[in-house]
């Protein structure tokens, strides 16, 4: 991938006004260091190379007589040296024992073991981690335990790598605080948005195909859940790729424990959610934007009509795709459609960076990208019916999946190293590095990382480092449309328990992919279950901040 020196251009733009660049003269951390041996892990001299410009432009504070000889351990999302969120602490980590003269060991954490590994240690004061990359939804547990600190005092301080708070896109901002504090340091950024073969789909051949045989105009790229499915329906079992193989209409991951959930999550969002009415769209009534749980009691809703709907149709969907799907992780459904084989998928950040790694993707300069998907059917709780409206379909964004980003045990012994770290990953030249390189796991998440009027970056910025110009407009333009121009979004899921509550959607959801269970039945045992987690851990504990966290205002 051409990421060479260019790069800096682009880095420049996000160094702060009046900051200098370390060099290698004098007593600085780095002098004598070579890439090589501040990046063992990169994979050639260019990636080295442009790891190195970001090093440099992040001017980062010599620490070392702070931290000489302190040892930092932090718990990573279990991916490898380079896989995803955990391969970027591996590539920066001798940088930063370099800068600071510390250590830092790094402990893999197994994605469905991960909030009962650090419950366990927290809870037994075995305080094994000094910071942790975690998911969004572990905040429910750890703010109502105690178990992480905030961090509004470290932002800003001298000493410390700067980063940039105000510039995390608005929605996401509110899965790095807990009420007015800040907790996490800006990592990752996900939402989910909807990918296509834009070669294919703008065919003029394959259009005219498509009108012969469904006797309507392709919609290019579809707007609806309804327009993907048809359009996924034609190109399933046809070899549209010319290898001599039928080709897939979509590409998903649904096995259990292999974040799979997340896909019905996005799809079911505007089949189940209604905007409030009036002047603010997003207003959380008792029957508007709920998606979880009925507000006022924690009743869950999980298994209404709108849910169930979504599911079947999920189900649908599905079959428009390899049935090698239901036991693919994400990397496996990524890696089917970035090696030519399926038309359509809907995921994160990620695949659009992918796209044009060639080690990765064999799609470079052929990638359409567009915000999540909205949906012609929907069921109103309030009135008890479902709407059907082609013409003004309901849309509802989405913070899908974990925004993977650090925070600080208040159990550590060196939070002030911690936060280094965190801070240092945040930096602007380095955090823009790994949204780039799509290997990190990282996705965009602030206005640095997006086109306007969202954000601040340009199309030249991302072909400098390398990317395609038809790719990375459709790709970046989709994910900010995606945080920022739905009327309204799904809640986010911040309470003790979310971890097993979504186990068990996870578990029941594979049973209704696979037909073991109907969509009804396996949406029922979901509710059945998730009201005995709630009488486990406690109605009248949960109701409130379950309420806080989605913003509802009981009615007196």
């Amino acid at each position: 991938m051409k990421r060479l020196i260019v790069l800096i251009l682009v880095l420049a733009l996000v160094i702060p006004t009046g900051s200098i660049l370390v060099t290698a003269q004098g007593d600085d951390p780095f002098e004598g260091m070579t890439p090589e041996e501040l990046f063992p892990t990169a994979i050639d001299d260019q990636e080295r190379q442009s790891a190195m410009e970001a090093l440099l432009a992040a001017n980062l504070p010599d620490a070392r007589d702070r931290f000489e000889g302190q040892t930092l351990t932090i718990g990573v999302l279990a991916s490898g040296t380079r896989g995803v969120i955990s391969g970027a602490p591996y590539f920066w980590r001798n940088a930063f024992e370099a800068v600071t003269g510390a250590k830092l060991e790094i402990i893999e954490i197994p994605f469905e073991q991960m909030l009962t590994t650090l419950t366990v240690d927290f809870s037994t004061n075995q305080n094994t981690y000094d910071a942790i990359i975690n998911a969004s939804w572990f905040y429910g547990d750890y703010i109502s335990n105690d178990w992480i600190i905030p961090i509004d005092d470290y932002i800003g301080a001298e000493g410390y790598p700067m980063w940039e708070p105000e510039k995390v896109a608005a929605p996401l901002q509110q899965l790095l605080k807990w009420g007015d504090s800040w907790y996490g340091v800006v990592n990752d950024g996900d939402t989910q948005m909807f990918y296509y073969r834009r070669d294919i789909l703008e065919d003029p051949e394959w259009q005219a195909a498509y009108e012969e045989e469904t006797g309507e105009p392709m919609p290019v790229p579809p707007q609806t859940w309804q327009q993907m499915l048809k359009v996924a329906q034609f190109f399933n079992g046809k070899d549209w790729n010319g290898d001599g193989d039928p080709d897939d209409g979509v590409s998903l991951h649904l096995k259990v424990g292999g974040q799979g959930f997340f896909h019905y999550m996005a799809l079911s969002a505007p089949f189940s959610i209604t905007p409030a009415e009036g002047g603010d769209p997003t207003a959380v009534t008792k029957y508007d934007n709920i998606y979880w749980f009925d507000p006022d009691d924690m009743t869950p809703v999980i298994n209404s009509p709108g849910h169930v709907a979504a599911l079947e149709f999920l189900q649908q969907l599905a079959a428009t795709g390899s049935p090698s799907q239901f036991g693919w992780e994400l990397g496996e459904a990524w890696d089917n459609f970035l090696n030519g084989n399926a038309v359509m998928l809907y995921s994160w950040g990620d695949v659009g960076s992918l796209a044009q790694d060639p080690n990765a993707s064999t799609i470079k300069g052929k990638l359409g990208g567009s915000r999540i998907l909205c949906s012609e059917d929907w069921y109103d709780r309030e009135t008890g019916e479902f709407v059907h409206n082609a013409e003004n379909s309901n849309c509802v964004g989405n913070l899908v999946g974990a925004s993977w980003h650090g925070v600080i045990s208040s159990a550590s012994d060196v939070p002030d190293l911690a936060y280094y770290f965190l801070a240092m990953q945040a930096a602007p030249p380095i955090l823009f590095w790994n949204v780039v390189y799509g290997w990190t796991g990282v996705d965009p998440s602030s206005t640095p990382h997006l086109f306007p009027p969202a954000g601040e970056a340009s199309v030249d910025d991302y072909v400098a480092a390398g990317y395609d110009a038809g790719d990375v407009e459709s790709y970046i333009t989709g994910y900010g449309d995606n945080l920022f121009t739905f009327p309204t979004s799904q809640t986010y899921l911040r309470i003790p328990g979310t971890p097993e509550y979504w186990n068990i959607l996870d578990i029941r959801l594979a049973e209704a992919m696979i037909g073991e269970l109907s969509a009804q039945e396996a949406l029922d045992e979901v509710a059945s279950e998730w009201e005995d987690i709630t009488d486990d851990i406690g109605r009248d504990y949960l109701l409130p901040i379950y309420q806080e966290s989605i913003g509802y205002a009981p009615s007196e």
